[in-house]
């Protein structure tokens, strides 16, 4: 390691600004500029993966809701994550969940719920955040767009216990909507419509109750009697004014239901009922004439039912899985629910801490409900909340992880199910309950599934795959169902077939037989002398038949007219008609066909020596040559067509690349046929052209743009205007080491682009936004547009010598993923230098570890032997086996310890494929919460890696008995791990870093050094002054950076001659720091668990070589500010990002690109700082972004420079997920911000567009 301030660049000094961009997907990228002294700055990217979700269906909060405006073979959801809205659709026909519309809120979504009025055919959705206002969205299909038709003020901003926005819910007829805080406030707003069928709102009216503490909330269906709401409550009035804490101890939770009295416009609080047990969730049972009415009250180990007037209370026990090796005092919670109704039936689906789902039903008799009946249904990953379709999908937002769309197979109703059913007739006795044995998934079919990250942990963004460009290896999950998913920046591709071909094909082609099929009819491949064309059907078979010319190579064939074909090869052109009469036209002698372009109606020929000839198509059918031919100064290389436009008869403009390193624009107009109108010089050869129209909405709807693919890997996208043919606008990107070959294809009935280079990547319209994303996949040669039954848009491709046949399945995403499945939470990771191989530390809490567990079953084992001697009618050989059954603990979860018990273990992984090379588990609770791979000075041709632990720790309140180092020797190939040595010390060891040959370790107030010993670390030095608890180490010379708990950083210096570690500079401010990272000799970026990013450095003139005081006479006078270190560090920036942080690195995305500087979240947001240079830049966005705040507020309400300054003022930052918005205004909001900015609608979105692809994907 270099050390010094020279041995590292510096970040220029600065005033910071940001800026920050958002692309859509199941990824959100944020661009953020930091203003940096001189001509420098800095951007910061951010991108927010699906993380944590919560959905519901057509009601509730934080959640997700139902729409009924999509067709009848699909189904909308709605869904809340975050800081982001986004509406989901789901395809009955395939079962597939694809996203319609991404909406960044700029403020943190609280709740979320939908209504529909009596008799509309609509369903609005109401949106609870921390703005301090209820806004009331529907979406407009025409915009694909969010529309706010009521924004109604009712309290402060932010997410406080007294403002209402928490709870949401809504009454079933939807006339009602109450929203409430943890504490004290409820409101109800009443829904009509005007005289215009528009929705109408109420002013609020209030449900207040002081000293109260909400844990539920619910509408409870009473047909059309005044809307009634019922919630959990609990009065802490006594407990608070008791400082003996007994009152709290006796606090009853009562079930308190509202009546809105819709002609008095007033709410009461009609019935308050204390309950038994404590509950914490509620659901509404069907009422009128489709049900009891009443609500089920989830409890510990319980639910109740309850309802108003003569109904008895009833009470089923929450079954306990059988063989469980977890506590038998635990209790069972209900976590989220589902509900579903008909005219006829109704049933509700409730899911348990542990992921096991239930049928919940009840048994009536003239409306008074005589039992509960509950049965087992399938186990599920634990959700914040499930969607019951009425199409007949389950829809699961889980807590942690990817979520899932099932399909419902079975209701559990069948007569050959053998799953008991209980009921709450059964009799049992006071503790006892009933007990069940998950199994696989019998009732459900998993059909989907979206990737999620949340919650990242660690994270490291390396090239350890040798692919040229670096991959994101993120540790993420929670518990058995954790995994390391490895990112890759590029679109999955899905392989429908492939097969292997006699030699190696030059060009693929797919053609129809009429312009009305929906399908293509052939795939023709050409070879080097000759054409294969095979008819596409059940399956693909070759055909002899079709009239194509099968004795040379093909150089283009396409659909021409209504219903006839054309080939053309290098000796003439063979015309198909539709009736299967062929005409030739021949070449000149010693001539041949160099290049070639065909539309509907058109036919373009380049002969060798770069004449043009020109055919189009009469109304009769027949494809007629004109008697101008255009000759060009040099040889030409590629040529292009547009599509015929819609109601004219050709396309005007013909793109022709030449040798001369330039691109031309030729008429086709008949009043000027052939004359050359504009030319472009290229930076290079141009390999190949297409021209594709646009597919957008903003101020390019209808363009068309000329793509150009030049010989040095470089694509050039440039606007043609539609009138005069002028080449504008031009954007370049550079795609790959080989020249780059262009195919027009079509998606989503819209026409995109496919190119070749060294990678492959595709130029598509998605979501009002251009994307160009590289296809992760093999080499490809050639490709053409494919549709058939099986794979209604497909690529039909050439990959050597095989004819494959790909689908994309998740447009508008940036990542595709792979995922290797880890046992345990993991915590920190680690990469071996020369191996590659990842160490990575797993923990989790309330776990028992392997070896206790085996003990454990054994321990069951015996006591049901035992207890069959006393009971001979046991069956004890069924309950050897159910102890014996292995259930996969990555869908069933492991079993609960308790609190208190910790298991870890260490592993060695391989990046390249994921495989576990080995496994060091640790003894029961002992955590592990930090690891460092080191190198000592007295052991130079070894790598050790250190794992920090934490031995019987506590949580609340935080205690340890002490804790431990374990020291292995790394195998030289990196894939073992040999123990050496244990050295036990006092606290926990939080953090570990190489440093000189030896080790800094934070102790938990301690900062020391250890050198390495025979038989433990022995320790050279210590330093007392961190204020509570180290959480990072970094070290870049001599200088030691140590961020505490709750003190922000603290800067320290070791003198080697001494032995002493020196604490020279602090902050003034309180950071709870989570994680940092160095940018240069003096500043370190960090961030904290509250969402905030801040960038830190010391100022000009700071002395670290300061001397020691043993006396402490000197500390009296050098003492600085708030008794801290005599010198104090400054803000450089400050952010918040929204999301507690997890992890930070500075590295690069793009080859050749500047340092950036990621972050990622604990909800799986990953994100970026990026420095780039221009001044002009920083003063165009920090304009636009000032614009953009009063021309685009916050969908939700909340004001944008409040949201961004949640616990601090921001401080220098130009928010470009604000900017990149730019893009949805109106094309005259957009001249009209343009022109205040000096700058045309074009230049400003060439530089939003410039700013994310230098830097970022």
């Amino acid at each position: 390691m270099l050390s010094g301030k020279l041995a590292q660049p510096r970040f220029p000094r600065c005033l910071p600004w940001i800026f920050q961009q958002r692309t859509s997907l199941g990824i959100h990228f944020t661009l953020r500029i930091l203003l940096l002294y001189s001509p420098w700055y800095l951007l910061f990217t951010h991108a927010s993966l699906l993380s944590k979700w919560h959905c519901f269906p057509g009601v509730n909060g934080r959640d997700a809701s139902v729409s009924s405006d999509a067709p009848k073979a699909q189904t909308e959801v709605v869904v809340g994550h975050g800081h982001v809205l986004e509406l989901l659709r789901v395809d009955v026909t395939t079962g597939r969940m694809t996203t319609l519309i991404s909406v960044e809120v700029f403020g943190i979504i609280r709740s979320l719920i939908c209504f529909r009025l009596t008799g509309s055919a609509k369903d609005y959705v109401v949106v609870g955040s921390d703005s301090g206002r209820i806004c009331i969205l529907e979406y407009d299909t025409a915009r694909n767009a969010f529309n706010r038709v009521h924004q109604e003020t009712f309290g402060k901003s932010g997410c406080r216990r007294v403002v209402p926005g928490q709870y949401l819910t809504v009454d079933p007829r939807g006339r009602a909507i109450m929203i409430g805080a943890p504490e004290k406030q409820k409101l109800v707003y009443i829904m009509n419509r005007d005289s215009s069928a528009r929705l109408t709102i109420s002013s609020p009216l209030e449900a207040h109750k002081t000293q109260s503490i909400c844990f539920a909330m619910v509408g409870v269906d009473v047909g059309y009697e005044n809307p009634l709401f019922a919630s959990l409550e609990v009065d802490y009035e006594e407990a608070d004014s008791d400082p003996t804490g007994e009152a709290a101890l006796k606090a009853v939770q009562t079930l308190t239901f509202y009546e809105l009295d819709l002609g008095l416009n007033h709410v009461v609080r009609k019935y308050a009922e204390p309950l038994e047990h404590f509950g914490n969730h509620l659901i509404a049972v069907p009422g009128g004439a489709e049900g009891p009415s009443g609500v089920l009250v989830c409890c510990e180990n319980y639910i109740l039912y309850k309802n108003l007037g003569e109904q008895q209370d009833i009470q089923i026990s929450l079954p306990r899985r059988r063989s469980d090796a977890e506590d038998p005092e635990r209790t069972t919670l209900v976590v989220c629910s589902a509900s579903h109704k008909t005219k006829s039936m109704f049933f509700f689906l409730v899911q348990t801490e542990q992921g096991d789902v239930f049928k919940l039903t009840l048994e009536t008799v003239e409306d008074i409900v005589t039992e509960m009946k509950i049965k087992y249904f399938d186990t599920l990953p634990v959700a914040n909340s499930m969607c019951l379709l009425k199409t007949g999908f389950l829809f699961v937002a889980a807590e942690f992880g990817n979520h899932y769309l099932y399909q419902i197979a079975r209701l559990g109703d069948d007569e050959d199910d053998d799953e008991i059913e209980f009921s709450s007739l059964m009799p049992l006795e006071e503790g006892e309950t009933f007990y069940f044995t998950p199994r696989e998934l019998r009732n459900l079919i998993q059909v989907h599934e979206i990737l999620s990250l949340a919650p990242i942990l660690s994270c490291e963004i390396a090239d350890l795959a040798f692919e040229d460009t670096p991959q994101i290896y993120a540790a993420c999950g929670r518990g058995p169902m954790s995994s390391l998913k490895v990112l890759r920046h590029g679109l999955e591709v899905i392989e429908m077939a492939i097969s292997e071909l006699p030699g190696n094909p030059n060009a693929v082609w797919t053609v129809r037989r009429n312009v009305d099929d929906e399908n293509d009819a052939y795939i023709v491949v050409s070879f080097v002398n000759a054409t294969l064309v095979l008819s596409i059907g059940d399956t693909v078979e070759e055909v002899t038949d079709s009239g194509f010319l099968g004795t040379t190579s093909t150089l283009c064939c396409a659909l021409l007219g209504t219903d006839s074909l054309v080939q053309i090869f290098p000796e003439g052109i063979r015309h198909i008609q539709g009736d299967r009469r062929v005409n030739e036209w021949k070449v000149p002698s010693r001539r041949v066909i160099a290049n070639c372009t065909v539309n509907r109606k058109q036919v373009l020929i380049a002969l060798n020596g770069g004449e043009i000839v020109y055919f189009e198509m009469d109304e009769s059918g027949q494809l007629n040559e004109f008697t101008e031919r255009k000759e060009m100064s040099c040889e030409i290389v590629s040529m292009a067509l547009a599509d015929v436009p819609p109601g004219e008869v050709r396309c005007r403009f013909l793109a022709v690349a030449l040798t001369d390193h330039s691109v031309r624009i030729v008429s086709l107009d008949p009043s000027d046929c052939l004359a050359s109108l504009y030319m472009q010089a290229l930076p290079a050869l141009g390999t190949s052209l297409c021209i594709a129209s646009s597919g957008s909405q903003d101020s390019y709807a209808g363009s068309l743009f000329l793509n150009a693919g030049l010989e040095n890997g470089v694509l050039l996208r440039t606007v043609v205007d539609n009138v005069t043919g002028e080449l504008r606008d031009t954007r370049t990107r550079y795609l790959g080491t080989k020249p780059v070959k262009l195919f027009k294809v079509r998606l989503q009935s819209e026409s995109a682009v496919l190119a070749i280079s060294s990678r492959s990547w595709l130029l598509y319209h998605y979501q009002n936004r251009y994307h160009l994303t590289p296809i992760r996949y093999l080499q490809l040669e050639s490709a053409a547009s494919f549709s058939s039954d099986q794979c209604p848009e497909g690529f039909v491709v050439i990959a050597a010598n095989s004819l494959r046949i790909l689908m994309i399945d998740k447009l508008g995403t940036i990542f595709n993923y792979t995922s290797h499945q880890l046992s345990r939470t993991p915590r920190r990771f680690a990469v071996h230098s020369e191996s590659l191989n990842i160490m990575l530390i797993e923990t989790d809490h309330n776990a028992f570890t392997d070896r206790v567990l085996e003990s454990k079953k054994k321990e069951m084992e015996e006591a049901i032997i035992a207890l069959g001697q006393e009971d001979s009618t046991l069956d004890v050989e069924m309950f050897r086996k159910l102890c014996q059954k292995e259930l996969p603990p990555e869908q069933f979860g492991s079993p609960r310890a308790g609190i208190g018990m910790w298991a870890s273990v260490v592993r060695v992984l391989s990046p390249v494929d994921g495989r576990t090379l080995q496994v060091v588990p640790f003894e029961q609770n002992e955590a592990a919460i930090s690891l460092a791979i080191v190198q000592f000075a007295s052991q130079p041709d070894a790598h050790f890696l250190l794992v920090g632990m934490a031995i019987n720790p506590e949580l609340r309140p935080r205690k340890v008995q002490g804790g431990c180092i374990y020291t292995f020797l790394i195998s030289p190939a990196g894939d073992r791990l040999d123990y050496v040595h244990r050295t036990i010390v006092e606290e926990a060891v939080t953090s570990i870093t190489s440093f000189r040959g030896r080790v800094l370790v934070g102790v938990g107030k301690a900062l020391r050094i250890y050198e390495f010993g025979k038989k433990k670390l022995l320790r050279k030095c210590e330093n007392r002054h961190v204020p509570h608890m180290v959480t990072n180490i970094l070290a870049m010379g001599s200088r030691v950076f140590v961020c505490d708990v709750q003190e922000s950083v603290l800067f320290f210096r070791y003198k080697t001659n001494e032995n002493q570690l020196i604490l020279f500079a602090d902050d003034t401010f309180q950071r709870y720091c989570t994680c940092c990272c160095l940018l240069d000799f003096d500043t370190i970026a960090v961030g904290d668990k509250f969402g905030n990013l801040s960038i830190l450095r010391l100022p000009p003139g700071t002395v670290d070589d300061v001397q020691e005081d043993p006396t402490g006479i000197r500390a009296l006078w050098d003492k600085g500010v708030l008794n801290g270190a005599s010198q104090k560090c400054e803000l450089i920036a400050f952010f918040f990002v929204g999301e507690c942080i997890t992890c930070l690195q500075k590295t690069t995305l793009i080859t050749g690109s500047s340092d950036i500087l990621i972050y990622t979240t604990i909800s799986g947001t990953i994100g970026a700082f990026a420095p780039f240079s221009a001044q002009e830049d920083f003063e165009l966005f920090s304009h636009l972004e000032m614009h953009m705040r009063s021309h685009f507020p916050p969908l939700c309400g909340r004001d944008h420079l409040s949201y961004r300054s949640f616990y601090g003022p921001v401080k220098g930052v130009v928010d470009g997920d604000l900017c990149e918005q730019f893009s949805l205004l109106e094309n005259y909001k957009q001249k009209e911000i343009s022109e205040d900015l000096d700058r045309t609608t074009t230049e400003v979105s060439k530089k939003l567009e410039d700013i994310r692809t230098r830097y970022a994907f």
